[in-house]
């Protein structure tokens, strides 16, 4: 384990170029966070955490990003799991009600909403019938670290046979379980550069579902993960907290239209 500065300095990182997608100096952290350490202090622990391989420096110049163990570290030691408030899950569950009263195209809508909410690629389907929709590639289009088409187009292959993939994975995960995989940890083929959390579930007319997101590495973990717990326990049939007159309190609660 990690002292607690370590630790501190750690996932002020790892938040920190979640947020910006740019390599994080000491100085900046002196200057943004006002840190009550000393810059060599700082620079010291940085370098230290760079020997143990938490962090990386991309160029010799530059300032430093997670690692993937430095990634593994902050999810499984760092990140406090919060539940999210009344109104993001009576938002959620006014557009899962919407979809399942029109009944149409359920698991794709619903890789829709998934991606609309986290920003990533989604995936959504029935495992028994190895029916699998995906969408929100152009969110990774967007990120600027996939401006490698070479990467983009090892996912997109990757996606194509999304469904033999799967198999594999889901020999990892167990049922009820959400799992994160950072980088190399990804046993699908093509999605090394990329952290996929994924979670299969009981369905409430007891089909096998599926939902997971496909993201950067500092994509927002604690945020995502809470979704997908979220949303496959909606689709697995608990009841909704919602009655019929709250249908109107959000008439345009996401700007991306999913139908």
């Amino acid at each position: 384990m990690l002292t607690e500065r370590e630790n501190e300095i750690l996932k002020i990182i790892v938040q920190e170029y979640s947020d910006t997608a740019v390599p994080v100096s000491s100085g900046s952290l002196m200057i943004k966070y006002n840190l009550p350490y000393s810059s060599a202090t700082l620079r010291g622990e940085m370098a230290k955490l760079e020997e143990m391989e938490y962090l990386t420096q991309p160029h010799i110049s530059a300032g430093r990003i997670p690692s993937d163990k430095g990634y593994r570290y902050f999810i499984d030691n760092l990140i406090v799991r919060e539940k999210s408030d009344l109104e993001y899950q009576k938002r959620l569950e006014l557009e899962l009600l919407m979809l399942k009263t029109k009944n149409a195209r359920l698991e794709r809508t619903t890789a829709k909403l998934l991606s609309s909410m986290s920003n990533c690629l989604a995936i959504s389907g029935i495992v028994d019938k190895k029916e699998f929709f995906d969408f929100g590639m152009h969110n990774l289009l967007e990120d600027p670290e996939f401006s490698d088409q070479n990467e983009l187009s090892k996912l997109a292959m990757a996606l194509d046979v999304i469904d033999e993939n799967l198999d594999e994975v889901l020999k990892e995960v167990k049922e009820g379980e959400t799992k994160i995989f950072v980088g190399e940890e990804n046993p699908i083929q093509g999605v090394e550069n990329y952290s996929m959390i994924i979670s299969p579930y009981k369905r409430d007319d007891g089909e096998r579902g599926l939902l997971a997101i496909i993201g950067p590495k500092r994509m927002k973990y604690d945020r995502n993960r809470e979704l997908i717990d979220l949303m496959k326990r909606m689709l697995g049939g608990q009841k909704y907290l919602l009655i019929l007159p709250l249908m109107g309190l959000f008439p345009n609660t996401f700007s991306t239209p999913i139908f």
